[in-house]
């Protein structure tokens, strides 16, 4: 090699397996042995052999290079050393583990990186890689295994690979490996078993391998054709081309299609409709969207190319995509039409040669006609079309009446330019067939009244034959170019109106989905009929689907999908309608649509469908969601009535068993204490089916409050008897409005997040509750000093059986908040969380402040305990007196508050 030369670029073999212990490194090793039998040089850059006794036999016998030492997190960690490779400058390195993530610090992030370094240093590798690896399956086997694959590699990096070998094992080969040891420790071996490696998963796993590796061949494949540029068909896999006309045959053509494929295992559809280069011939847009739509579900593709000559298009592309079968449909044009050609079907036989197989087969269209093209006055206009032939028959008269009239001596050669731009002008109003009626007109008018002898029909000068016959052919080429002319800016303008429409619809369907994606409603149904209707100028545009092909016809969606007046019963009550898969149907009331129209009202169809289905997929959702909602609280109760509700039995009974005991003496003082404890489980299980009962009518829907102006002091005291003694500090502004609440739903609302907040500050803080006036609303802040939440985690606190972070024990079953927010949505008002400045958690409650209502003066309600009027001057509260019930709503020692609309 000469100086400064770049080396050559190593080569890649990559041992691809479906799954780990399939063998991968083994072969690897295995490779490497027989190249050193051979003289290679080879060195092993990385391999890890995971403790498996057969895979470390391999690795005798090999040359390895030390690995590098890095720390990470006080832990000392081998890499591969990539700097020491280069160096030592093999023919082959073995590095395993192409997707695996190098230790923070290394050369590269990834160990593919490194590879690519060797690669370019001109080193051959022979490296291995997993399927669920390939970062394009990632969510693929992630549905299949349940398992997120972290450490991946790009597709391209595997595809760029000159070689790539499948490690194949059977599923039930591979358990047996594991079984007995060899690819995991026996330890972790029947939770490996039952988990990953559970046979339908390594199943699974083994196809995506097979039929990526499969692709890869066929890429192989289809670049040493090019390469080589073999035109012939390589019968390597059945390939099946249809050709689609846009005629109603081809749905008969994809089912014949799709039961050859299904013959042969590996079998591909390919459908392909071509159409012409100038546009002017198109086919049904409706028939070919069905068909594209039946192609799709039967597991083929759908192509669109462009041709003028349709017999070599269609050749072309079989031979592009190396297909081996061409199905086409029996000409359906009529017995006389056969004088202009043989037909495509038979053109294409002829010239398929011997390696394609062309199958023309029969449906119901054959020899029914292509049908009738556009009319050229529905291209140009009925009043120009009139205007047309107008020009053709009485100008060129008037023009020769003028001209005798007054003996105009104006020669032949100009006699012959007047009536030519006559015809022109034929043309451009008419088209072609008024162009060419005028051009014969003008040349018998030419001949009978200006060529000698006149007034016969007798041409006597051979050169006003020549005359004649010019005159005649230009007017007809002038006539052909006007006419095409006219038709390309008709067509122009159509598809600039289609766009437009297109384009809206695309532009409204995108801000739906937008909506949708920000939580809004996405796309309506009822707005795209509305523009349906508004763009056609329809009366009714409704979209109907059925069952099945028995069962009548109905408007489509739960309250139905109809713009306009009254919707048909069905398709037939309908003047126009676009059929959309099978069983569904968009109709129109109003005209009979244009046949160059429908393209536009297909994509409004499609767009219609596509609606329907995006909303009862969300309604399935939402149905699905509330199902999994509804399965979480009976499993989380389930584990309350198992746990938390057994606590305070369990202290009730065996405080009941000791005062019981007859073996015991006990103090005043000890029953006092037992007896206390019966009254706190007896609190406690008082506490927790009150919420669980609260969390029920919630979810069931049943609360409904009775709403009515009250004062704050009435209800907030109230809920503050279950608390400890100097824990909380009350801080009420004065003359605040009255509130429109339900004082019930409030006082347990407040009592509930007052226990939240005193459960989760620190001893020695106190509780804070602060109520002011906000416009037309209240706040009542609940303040603590506790660890506070997150800000990703402020919502989640208010779900059903949500305990955040280390809860103390025995706090409850998690509902606490969710019954609070519940309440507090149910009268109308919100609840949030905030953080407290300098650390904890402040639950905002926002109440309607009562209209018409002056502010209340502050006042101490008579059942009120004296602590709590205490709170004022910021004093500590003060339990209940002896002989007055406290009020808080969990004692079952007072009236329980009002529970009205439950």
């Amino acid at each position: 090699m000469s100086l400064g030369a770049q080396p050559h670029r190593g080569q890649l073999r990559v041992f691809l397996g479906a799954a780990p212990g399939v063998g991968k490194t083994y072969a690897v090793l295995a490779e490497a042995h027989r190249r050193v039998e051979r003289g290679t040089d080879v060195v092993v850059g990385f391999v890890e052999h995971h403790d498996r006794s057969r895979t470390e036999a391999l690795l005798h016998g090999l040359e390895q290079v030390p690995r590098h030492t890095l720390t990470h997190r006080d832990a000392q960690l081998t890499e591969m050393d990539t700097d020491a490779v280069l160096a030592r400058r093999p023919a082959v390195a073995v590095v395993d583990e192409l997707a695996h993530t190098n230790v923070p610090g290394s050369r590269n992030a990834k160990r593919w990186q490194d590879i690519e370094e060797l690669l370019a240093a001109g080193i051959d590798v022979v490296s291995t890689v997993n399927i669920q690896h390939l970062e394009s399956l990632g969510d693929v086997v992630e549905s299949i295994t349940g398992v997120r694959q972290r450490e991946t590699v790009p597709d391209e990096v595997v595809r760029r690979a000159d070689q790539i070998e499948l490690v194949d094992m059977s599923p039930q080969a591979l358990r047996r490996r594991m079984a007995h040891g060899n690819v995991y420790a026996p330890d972790k071996v029947d939770a490996a078993l039952s988990n990953y490696f559970r046979p339908g998963n390594l199943t699974a796993l083994r196809e995506l391998a097979l039929l990526w590796t499969a692709d890869r061949v066929d890429e192989y494949l289809q670049q040493y054709r090019s390469e080589h540029r073999i035109r012939s068909t390589w019968q390597a896999r059945e390939r099946i081309v249809v050709g689609l006309t846009g005629g109603p045959e081809g749905r008969t053509l994809i089912r014949r299609a799709a039961r050859m494929a299904a013959k042969g295992s590996g079998s591909e559809i390919l459908a392909v409709h071509i159409s012409r280069a100038d546009g002017l011939t198109s086919a049904s847009p409706k028939e070919l969207a069905v068909q594209r739509s039946l192609v799709e579900d039967l597991g083929g593709t759908y192509h669109h190319v462009i041709g003028d000559d349709i017999p070599p298009a269609l050749l072309e592309f079989a031979r592009g995509v190396n297909a081996t079968q061409i199905v086409l449909g029996s000409s359906r044009r009529k017995t006389w039409q056969y004088v202009f050609g043989p037909g495509v079907g038979a053109t294409v036989a002829r010239d398929s040669g011997p390696d394609l197989d062309v199958h023309i087969v029969t449906h119901e269209e054959v020899a029914r006609g292509r049908g009738l093209p556009v009319s050229r006055a529905a291209r140009l206009g009925r009043a120009r079309v009139v205007a047309g032939w107008l020009t053709a028959f009485g100008a060129p008269a008037l023009l020769a009446l003028l001209m005798l009239a007054f003996e105009p001596d104006v020669g032949f050669a100009n006699d012959v330019l007047l009536f030519l731009v006559l015809t022109v002008t034929a043309g451009m109003v008419g088209g072609l067939l008024p162009a060419l009626v005028s051009a014969a007109v003008c040349s018998a008018l030419l001949n009978y009244f200006f060529t000698d002898p006149v007034h016969t029909w007798t041409i006597s000068s051979g050169r006003n034959i020549v005359s004649l016959a010019v005159f005649f052919g230009v007017a007809a080429a002038v006539a052909s170019v006007v006419d095409l002319a006219a038709r390309r800016t008709q067509q122009a303008a159509r598809l600039r109106a289609e766009s437009e429409i297109l384009s809206v619809l695309a532009g409204s369907v995108l801000r739906g989905e937008a909506q949708q994606e920000h939580g809004g409603p996405g796309p309506s149904l009822d707005a795209l009929l509305e523009r349906v209707r508004e763009t056609f100028a329809m009366d009714c545009v409704a979209l109907l689907e059925r069952a099945d092909e028995r069962a009548p016809w109905t408007c489509a969606g739960s309250v139905g999908a109809v713009a306009g007046g009254e919707p048909p019963a069905g398709p037939e009550d309908g003047d126009t309608d676009m059929p959309v898969g099978d069983h569904m149907m968009l109709v129109l009331s109003g005209r009979v649509l244009p046949a160059e129209d429908r393209r536009v009202l297909a994509a409004f169809a499609a767009q219609a469908v596509g609606v329907l289905d995006r909303q009862r997929l969300l309604g399935e959702a939402e149905q699905a969601r509330e199902l999994a909602e509804g399965n979480r609280i009976r499993t989380a109760l389930l584990a309350a009535v198992s746990h938390d509700l057994r606590t305070p039995l369990a202290a009730i009974k065996a405080s009941v068993s000791s005062l019981r005991s007859d073996d015991v003496q006990w103090s005043d003082e000890d029953e006092a204490e037992l007896l206390g404890a019966i009254e706190e489980g007896a609190d406690k299980l008082d506490n927790l089916v009150g919420n669980l009962l609260d969390m029920s009518r919630l979810h069931t829907g049943t609360v409904r409050p009775l709403i009515k102006d009250i004062s704050l002091e009435e209800v907030v005291p109230k809920a503050l008897g279950g608390v400890p003694e100097g824990s909380v500090r009350l801080a009420v502004a004065e003359a605040l409005p009255l509130v429109a609440v339900d004082p019930g739903l409030l006082e347990r609302t407040v009592a509930n997040l007052v226990e939240n907040a005193v459960k989760y500050s620190p001893d020695g803080k106190k509780v804070l509750i602060k109520a002011s006036a906000l416009a037309d609303r209240v706040e009542v802040r609940v303040t603590d000093r506790g660890p506070g939440v997150p800000d990703s985690d402020k919502d989640r606190i208010f779900e059903p059986f949500q305990r955040y972070g280390d809860a103390p024990g025995g706090a409850g079953v998690g509902l606490g908040l969710a019954v609070a927010r519940g309440f507090a949505e149910a009268m109308g008002g919100s609840l949030e969380a905030e953080d407290t400045p300098g650390g904890g958690m402040t639950m905002v409650l926002t109440l309607r402040a009562a209209h018409g209502r002056a502010p209340a003066r502050p006042r101490t309600p008579a059942h009120a305990a004296p602590g709590h009027a205490a709170q004022r001057t910021g004093a500590p509260l003060q339990p209940p007196r002896s002989g007055t019930a406290p009020h808080h709503p969990r004692s079952g020692a007072r009236q329980q508050p009002q529970r009205s609309g439950f």
